[in-house]
């Protein structure tokens, strides 16, 4: 019974917490954008606006990818290039804040979409999660400094 109170307890401290942080975040424009994103709610959307800050520090999408350690390892020596897993460097938590919403992708969305054509093609399905979660990161990136993404707009309208 007394482990049960815990858990009940700590859910209570989460549902405080969440509603401490919806409240800090409420007029946040890129915070309301990016979580139209599949698979982003409110917990992994304020992983995203904490972690990455002012995101106008990044010239572009694919710096806020390399930031977080998803692109690849790239080794080049004269005519030989050779290309290896992720780099892993950068934000630890933005890393997996991506690859978790890309994990929780439910009823056919495109990303999901992305995901299946890449891991049909590639052999090693987590090739395919980090793929999808570049792709993520990219909408991440342009909601974060519009306040919304066009192309989810598009989609919805």
């Amino acid at each position: 019974m007394e482990s049960l109170r815990d858990i009940i307890a700590l859910f209570r401290e989460i549902a405080m917490l969440e509603g401490i942080v919806g409240r800090q975040l409420a007029d946040h424009d890129g915070y309301r954008a990016i979580q139209a994103i599949p698979g982003v709610g409110p917990v992994l959307g304020a992983v995203f606006v904490a972690e990455i800050g002012d995101v106008t520090r990044f010239s572009g999408p694919d710096r806020l990818a390399c930031w977080a350690g998803l692109t690849p390892r790239h080794r080049e020596s004269d005519t030989t290039v050779r290309r290896g897993p992720i780099t892993k460097q950068g934000s630890k938590l933005v890393r997996w804040a991506a690859i978790e919403a890309v994990s929780r992708q439910r009823g056919g969305t495109f990303l999901q979409a992305h995901y299946h054509r890449i891991a049909e093609r590639r052999a090693n399905r987590n090739i395919a999660r980090v793929a999808a979660a570049r792709k993520l990161l990219t909408l991440v990136f342009f909601g974060l400094r519009d306040g919304e993404i066009r192309c989810l707009a598009e989609k919805a309208g």
